[in-house]
């Protein structure tokens, strides 16, 4: 069998110019768009593979929304905070504490929302919550919209289009076959880091087996009789419920977690598979189907013991998109280091300032050793080392293993992506480089979009 085939020289259309092109419409990409169309970027262009924006917080139902506040500070703010108060003002959009709330301390309010993950921290409530997905995207459709932002849906992001090291357009592929998109400034939010591989940019891509990040799941929904009736029973009988949590995941064959949503008759269930490659398509392939062929099962053991509150139980859907947690992390200017986390470093370009969040282990536990401190993002973690005119934000950014682990939750790359954009739309209105770009007009137009900094 041949190993290899030569493609014949062809011409490639180039079918639109964009003063900024964002490639992957997922948190940070959605993000970087309206933040740069707000800036007055110009023309900003979003690709995007899939027939919605969002990405793993819509097609991937990873529904949470975790905390966005540091005690009784909103620390992420701007894109994400405007995004979930849409939410909030539509039916079943949102369920979590209200923004009046934040910070409290009172016993029975800290008392009601502990059952719910990352919702309290140190004996206050945290303000963040759970989405609906098919709402969310409907939310950001709207943004999108409202910025002008060019949005192509069902297109492939796939290769940079280079002239030495500076980075002139994108290719990409759909059912019209393979066309260009030529741009100023391209900042890649495609999560594996895609865009700025292909331009040779250098990255790391190896994970510890017991990093959240190195895990890879197929989230699904179950229909379910009343989650809130569920909850109570797993607290009021906590060790009944460990028996069932315990041959639940047994049968699965790998760890699995549910979660509330913003309805009471939906539950979320989320999952962790080791040893799979997100960039490799028979992983992608084998993860897929191994947790759909458990489903059934999990739904026959739950309706079998009639568990209350989820029993009489029913499958709700399952994710359009695999979970993939990390994969390629891009060299940067700078590099965020597990230490940076941990210490709470301050840098004089930060661009966002994240709040620590517990996180959940590959093995679906709580990983008890987090930050206390909140985490500030620096410009340079989101400028490409060695090349020009490229961007990267959301999980591709640059940071070791273990920051990577902790700091690329959905609002984490929000705020990225926030930043990347408004980032691409001084370089277009200074003339410089978005790697060269001047700080502290960044620093403006961010205070401008309503992000918080220090």
């Amino acid at each position: 069998m041949e190993k290899f085939i030569i493609e014949p020289e062809a011409k490639v259309e180039v079918i639109d110019h964009a003063d900024v092109l964002v490639a992957g419409g997922g948190p940070a990409g959605i993000a970087a768009a309206v933040a740069a169309a707000r800036a007055g970027a110009g023309r900003v262009v979003l690709l995007e593979r899939y027939n919605h924006l969002g990405g793993m917080a819509t097609g991937g139902q990873v529904i949470l929304i975790p905390s966005l506040s540091y005690m009784k500070t909103m620390m992420i703010k701007g894109v994400m905070l405007e995004a979930v108060s849409r939410l909030e003002a539509i039916p079943n959009g949102y369920f979590g504490p209200r923004r009046e709330i934040m910070g409290s301390d009172d016993p029975q309010c800290v008392e009601k929302w502990r059952p719910y993950f990352n919702m309290t921290r140190d004996g206050y409530v945290c303000y963040g919550g759970y989405t609906d997905p098919e709402i969310f995207k409907i939310v950001l459709q709207q943004m999108a919209e409202e910025a002008g932002v060019k949005v192509y849906l069902h297109t492939l992001a796939c290769k940079a289009i280079c002239v030495g090291d500076e980075v002139k357009g994108v290719s990409f592929e759909s059912k019209q076959g393979r066309n260009a998109i030529l741009a100023d400034t391209v900042i890649d939010c495609t999560g594996d880091g895609d865009i700025a591989a292909s331009a040779g940019a250098v990255f790391q891509d190896a994970f510890k087996d017991g990093l959240r990040n190195a895990s890879l799941g197929v989230v699904y929904r179950l229909g379910v009789e009343d989650f809130t009736k569920f909850m109570d029973y797993s607290v009021e009988n906590s060790e009944e419920w460990e028996r069932h949590n315990k041959k639940l995941n047994e049968i699965s064959g790998f760890p699995i977690v549910l979660f509330p949503t913003g309805r009471s008759d939906v539950a979320w269930v989320d999952n962790w598979l080791l040893g799979y490659d997100c960039l490799k398509v028979a992983d992608l392939t084998a993860v897929e189907f191994k947790v759909r062929a458990t489903i059934l099962d999990v739904i026959g053991y739950i309706n079998e013991n009639k568990i209350p509150g989820l029993f009489p139980a029913t499958l709700h859907d399952t994710a359009y998109q695999t979970g993939t947690r990390g994969s390629r992390r891009i060299l940067g200017k700078k590099v965020l280091t597990v230490n940076d986390v941990y210490n709470g470093t301050d840098f004089e370009d930060v661009v966002a300032v994240l709040p620590s969040i517990e996180v959940i282990t590959s093995k679906g536990g709580l990983d008890e050793d987090y930050p206390e401190k909140p985490t500030q993002i620096p410009l340079g973690a989101l400028q490409v080392a060695d090349k020009r005119n490229l961007l990267v934000a959301g999980r591709c950014f640059s940071s070791d293993a273990q920051a990577n682990n902790l700091i690329n939750l959905i609002p984490h790359c929000f705020a990225m992506g926030q930043a990347a954009g408004v980032a691409a739309a001084v370089s277009r209105r200074t003339g410089a480089d978005c790697c060269d770009v001047g700080y502290e007009d960044v620093r403006l137009e961010l205070i401008r979009q309503n992000v918080y900094l220090p």
